[in-house]
């Protein structure tokens, strides 16, 4: 997939107020700093479409960009940054949670993890999460050129290890790296695969 469109359409607080047209959401998810942003903005290959901060968390709204006039790209809410009063941090669990289960455009979900750490519990919960409730989502290895090729191998290996205890099947997995553009055809490509055809 080329993509030569992509504009921000809309920020929302509440699942009644993402686009109601027929164009499916393909969305991104991961604990707060991550690399979310900087992944989007790799992938689209518009600098600024995604706000990248240095204060992790500054995500809070449901934020749909639309590419290519087919289908959004949805940047959701980091989740689990301990500076995150309690208070904010359940209304980002409630927006977060009512998107990714009831929201009929969520039609395949990307979740984000650090390459360089072990399996982080919250990602794990999450992930468990999504399985239970029958949730199509993929994984995506970001900040991959923080490791040597050994030890990206490792990590990786690391994570399919622990994923092995809960799935016969494992979701499909990517490695990214945003400074040096890093998986950017492979997720594009299988966006456009998932598009075409339906996740599975």
């Amino acid at each position: 997939m080329k993509i030569t469109k992509a504009i921000f359409k809309c920020s929302s607080e509440r699942i009644s107020q993402v686009p109601k047209d027929s164009l499916h959401d393909v969305a991104f998810i991961g604990r707060s700093n991550v690399g979310k942003s900087s992944l989007i903005n790799m992938l689209t290959q518009h600098g600024g479409l995604a706000k990248v901060s240095s204060t992790p968390g500054k995500t809070r709204l449901i934020n749909h960009f639309l590419i290519n006039d087919a289908w959004y790209l949805v940047d959701l809410p980091g989740y689990g940054y301990a500076r995150t009063s309690k208070q904010l941090r359940g209304s980002f669990a409630k927006i977060i949670t009512d998107y990714i289960f009831k929201c009929e455009k969520m039609h395949f979900l990307f979740v984000l993890v650090d390459i360089r750490l072990e399996p982080q519990k919250i990602d794990r919960e999450f992930i468990s999460l999504l399985g239970e409730n029958g949730v199509p989502f993929g994984i995506i290895f970001t900040k991959a050129d923080k490791l040597s090729a050994a030890q990206r191998k490792a990590s990786i290996a690391r994570y399919e290890a622990y994923l092995k205890e809960e799935w016969e099947e494992l979701p499909p997995r990517f490695v990214s790296s945003s400074e040096k553009q890093v998986g950017r055809d492979e997720i594009l490509d299988f966006i456009d695969t998932c598009l075409k055809t339906g996740a599975e």
